[in-house]
């Protein structure tokens, strides 16, 4: 039986009016799962490697492939949220530098056997995020179903290389666009 870790998924920017709508039809056509606050950390290096303290748990994580790809594998590691801080130090300490920091509130859902995930991220904005999990051999049928998820919800989906504009204007200027030296 194949392994299923490989995540896929489809995103776009979303107005402010449209998050707040969206938040209202999955409370009325969805499963809320739960409301969230995260600090992510991005780590510099060849791969994406990502750390991240949220309520609920702290987590350490490797996406392979590009950033913004329609389907990735994933290795994620969970630890004690306490320990958040000595896992950037242990980083830190072997060669990793932070290259981003994340701080964002996602609401969670469940519709239609797909997560959905409605966020703000602090000085990036409004996105809606559909995802499942699934093997490597399932990746591209599940990716079709999610495109029509979303065009089910009448969001036209952003493309790949608009979000990888706007990641690497944030990437390069978060630290002035959050206020943090």
């Amino acid at each position: 039986m194949p392994e299923n870790n490989v995540e896929a998924e489809v995103r776009s920017f979303i107005s402010p009016r449209q998050y707040e709508e969206l938040i209202e039809f999955f409370k009325k056509n969805g499963h809320f799962v739960n409301e969230d606050y995260q600090i992510t950390y991005y780590f510099s290096g060849e791969n994406d490697l990502r750390m991240q303290k949220n309520n609920f748990f702290a987590k350490i994580w490797l996406k392979k492939g590009k950033i913004h790809d329609a389907y990735r594998e994933e290795i994620e590691i969970k630890f004690d949220r306490n320990d958040f801080d000595k896992m950037e130090t242990a980083l830190l300490v072997i060669g990793f530098e932070v290259s981003v920091k994340w701080f964002r509130k996602r609401v969670t859902f469940e519709w239609n056997d797909a997560s959905v995930m409605l966020d703000f991220t602090e000085g990036y904005g409004y996105i809606i995020e559909l995802e499942k999990i699934c093997s490597e051999k399932e990746k591209e049928k599940v990716y079709e179903e999610l495109k029509l998820m979303m065009k089910e919800l009448g969001i036209e989906m952003t493309q790949k290389e608009v979000f990888d504009e706007h990641f690497q204007y944030y990437k390069s200027n978060w630290r002035k666009i959050l206020g943090i030296n």
